[in-house]
């Protein structure tokens, strides 16, 4: 199969190709280049935990959830502080 070298240095791979190997969009791979001076292109199988890796650095889920805690620990002392005043 014959494909094209874009001006980006960008090949497309058929979608016969992408299909029977399940390919989809940011697929990773693994590019080798032999000792004849062939390309080799090998997808690699990544998890959900794979894909998102990275994504979310600078996201700050852990304070988020202590502040979230300490309202709710907050609400609780001030519903309990309430019943045992009644």
């Amino acid at each position: 199969m014959l494909v094209k070298l874009s001006s980006k240095g960008q090949l497309v791979i058929p979608r016969t190709i992408r299909q029977k190997l399940k390919l989809e969009r940011d697929a990773l791979f693994h590019l080798q280049l032999t000792e004849e001076g062939k390309i080799v292109l090998e997808p690699i199988e990544t998890t959900t935990l794979d894909t998102l890796a990275g994504k979310y650095t600078d996201a700050d889920f852990l304070t988020d959830l202590e502040r979230e805690h300490g309202q709710e620990m907050g609400a609780d002392t001030a519903q309990h502080d309430t019943s045992a005043a009644s």
